[in-house]
């Protein structure tokens, strides 16, 4: 085993309102041609906010000497973790109303600091924020209410090393605080990587994607942050939990599953072993085109059912590939890619082509498969779509904030269910979402749809909302049309998420779709490891 040194990522600085770098967010000429794209938007963007313009108050609390080093009550660092990154948070920032701003903020050095935080919180009564890379967008980093004293947000990036790398089982010893980057720039010199690429890569950490059971870039196989768990240590209020090593275990109710998922509500984790992977030497994509959406449904099951695992499998309704670039004719359009650490993937390629053919599929003609000699080769897409959607992906988010500063509504959320259920639940998404935002404000609305992941037994579909919005009314309108949203998968015995966490925006539903006597047992985990219920409150339970 080896250790390996920590690396603190990039010195671009982070928007404290908006998504990403604040350098890379549209200007205001880009965001007035978003807002004509939307029938109704501002005539003019909103400014950029100042945390200056902010009423923050004073810190409610003081902690105490022997802590003191770790906290910090700058203004600026307290509104960067105020809220997260959904569009009711930028909303919130650009009207100046971002809700509790936290009194402290805490950056521990190890998992004393933790215990020694969490301990000093329960004694005075202190809410306690566990914050990775802010990136939440369900309200899952933010403090409601005014039950408690005051409120610590505990940013956990300063741990962020990865400690040990055992190259024989092909795993590490992270600390929870790595972000994305971070995490990669230590595992690579050693040819491995963790293969987990969300959307948030580069702005969330490896303890935010295990607390929220997040699902990464790839569309089969291991697409969970679960599916790369072998322990956990996590510090509680009742003491600190270590589960054993193991590959595989049958013995009892897994530790792991305790905390994963469970948002910071139960204990703050602080390490994790994770399973590792070759770097990918072999890559090939390619994109296939569908006159009817119908029958790309069917190529994306029948693609899933087959052992041909394909690293992406997205499928992009006509709405979505006109947005990404992807297509301008009105066709649906799917965007497959493999890859492999040991073998060619062409055939596997061809393969699924050949598959997607039979229902209606037109597809390009990929380009030479690529042997990586390096990561910016590897990364060489095979036709324009691909390119097309792979840029749009990552610029997706700063688009929606230019699109929020012109006063629009808009925003996504996603859901899984059984392909018995996936058509009537588009179907139904795109009628009922789209009728209650014309209601709300008066415009038409744009929905569309894509799926991000599939498995042999279901697909999870992701929405995207876009629809003007009312000046200053734009926070009520999105809570409407997302009580609806969430009416609608619950009637379809869909998920209320599929890899966003619930958070505080999701409760509701997350309230209606777990069994009672689970909600029992969850609440009795909270009163034994939390009994102060200071760890982030109304997350899960209350």
């Amino acid at each position: 085993m080896s250790a390996s040194p920590s690396g603190h990522g990039t010195s671009r600085t982070r928007s404290w309102w908006g998504w990403g770098y604040a350098g890379s967010h549209p200007d205001d000429a880009e965001c007035v041609a978003l807002g004509a794209l939307l029938p109704g938007t501002l005539a003019r963007p909103l400014p950029i906010p100042r945390v200056a313009d902010l009423a923050i108050d004073r810190p409610g609390v003081t902690p105490p000497p022997s802590l003191a080093h770790l906290v910090s009550t700058d203004p600026e660092v307290r509104a960067a973790h105020a809220m997260g990154k959904a569009y009711r948070d930028i909303i919130r920032a650009l009207r100046g109303r971002p809700g509790r701003i936290p009194d402290l903020v805490a950056h521990p050095a190890g998992d004393q600091d933790v215990a020694d935080l969490l301990d000093w919180a329960g004694g005075q009564g202190v809410a306690v924020i566990p914050f990775g890379g802010g990136s939440s967008v369900v309200g899952g980093v933010e403090y409601r209410g005014d039950a408690h004293r005051a409120v610590l947000s505990l940013d956990l990036t300063s741990m962020d090393r990865v400690l040990e790398i055992d190259t024989v089982s092909r795993s590490a010893r992270i600390q929870a605080g790595a972000l994305g980057p971070v995490l990669e720039e230590q595992v690579r010199p050693h040819g491995l990587t963790l293969r987990h690429f969300p959307q948030s890569f580069e702005f969330s950490t490896l303890g935010g994607w295990l607390a929220t059971r997040a699902g990464g870039h790839y569309a089969t196989g291991r697409t969970h942050i679960d599916d790369f768990v072998q322990s956990l240590r996590v510090v509680t209020p009742a003491g600190t939990s270590t589960s054993l090593r193991l590959p595989a275990s049958g013995a009892g109710p897994s530790p792991d599953r305790l905390f994963l998922g469970s948002e910071g509500t139960l204990g703050v984790i602080t390490e994790a072993w994770m399973r590792l992977q070759e770097r990918p030497r072999h890559k090939a994509s390619a994109s296939v085109a569908f006159a009817d959406f119908t029958g790309a449904l069917e190529a994306v099951r029948v693609i899933a059912r087959s052992d041909l695992s394909p690293a992406n499998c997205r499928l992009l309704d006509p709405g979505e590939a006109l947005l990404s670039g992807a297509s301008r004719d009105g066709s649906s359009v799917l965007v497959l890619g493999f890859e492999s650490a040991t073998a060619p993937v062409g055939e596997r390629l061809a393969h699924a082509l050949e598959l997607a053919r039979a229902y209606g599929g037109r597809s390009r003609v990929p380009a030479p498969e690529k042997a990586a000699t390096s990561p910016a080769a590897a990364e060489v897409p095979a036709d324009a779509a691909v390119s097309a959607w792979r840029s749009a992906f990552l610029r997706m988010p700063y688009l929606r904030d230019g699109l929020a500063r012109m006063g629009a509504v808009v925003d996504t959320f996603e859901t899984a269910a059984t392909w018995d259920r996936i058509p009537a639940l588009i179907d139904a998404v795109r009628t009922e979402v789209g009728s209650a935002a014309l209601k709300a404000t008066g415009h038409p609305a744009t929905v569309n749809c894509r799926l991000t992941h599939v498995y042999p037994d279901g697909a999870a579909p992701y929405f995207t909302v876009a629809v003007a919005g009312r000046p200053g009314e734009e926070v009520g309108i999105w809570d409407d049309i997302k009580a609806v949203a969430s009416d609608v998968l619950h009637r379809h015995r869909a998920t209320i998420t599929h890899h966003h966490a619930v958070g505080r925006d999701h409760r509701p539903g997350y309230d209606l779709q777990r069994p009672e006597p689970f909600a029992l047992a969850l609440r009795a985990a909270k009163d034994a490891l939390d009994p102060h219920h200071i760890l982030n409150p109304g997350v899960l339970i209350d």
